[in-house]
């Protein structure tokens, strides 16, 4: 954790995740943690706070969260675009080095068990909120944010930052292989 690690307001917490950024998702089971990168991440209530993630059913990351009913949305930025991709592409369950591998460093917050992964811009902490038949049918999984802090470097009174922010801290949006966008210029209308 370092000196810019401040926490959201839950109410706007969807202001992390509504531009629609490729997150990373980590969780943690008897011992175990795993992260993998996901781009279907959507904000889904205000109060209380909700997400909803799509993990396939093949994905390692998934049994934990099924496991702990806990895990975590992160937003990682231009610098960390080699690992989302290697975390969006490598299993656990074939690798088990994949964190140490790719050079991971996660970090704790006091009182909660998920693994929160180091040099991102934003974290969501969540509940989950089991639906079996979503989970099963659509592998959708709707989580309750409880806990939601961002890098203030980047995201400050409740707004992102990235039209004065260096290219590094710039958000990913995920094409495909090996494609991403950064978050560009900003738009106002009147």
């Amino acid at each position: 954790m370092n000196q810019y690690f401040t926490s959201v307001e839950l109410e706007k917490a969807y202001r992390l995740i509504n531009h629609g950024p490729a997150t990373l998702v980590s969780a943690c089971h008897d011992g175990i943690t795993n992260v993998m990168a996901a781009s279907w991440v959507c904000g889904l209530d205000f109060k209380p706070a909700k997400l909803t993630v799509v993990l396939d059913k093949s994905a390692f990351t998934r049994q934990l969260i099924e496991k702990s009913n806990k895990f975590v949305i992160q937003v990682p930025n231009a610098k960390q675009a080699e690992m989302v991709h290697y975390l969006g592409t490598h299993s656990k369950a074939n690798n088990h080095n994949k964190l140490s591998d790719v050079g991971v460093e996660c970090f704790y917050v006091d009182g909660i068990e998920q693994p929160l992964v180091s040099g991102c811009s934003a974290w969501l902490y969540c509940e989950l909120i089991p639906l079996e038949a979503n989970q099963r049918d659509h592998d959708l999984f709707i989580g309750e944010v409880k806990a939601a802090w961002a890098d203030s470097r980047i995201f400050r009174d409740g707004h992102w930052q990235f039209e004065t922010a260096a290219d590094e801290w710039k958000s990913l949006h995920y094409i495909a292989g090996k494609h991403f966008y950064k978050t560009g210029e900003a738009l106002d209308v009147k």
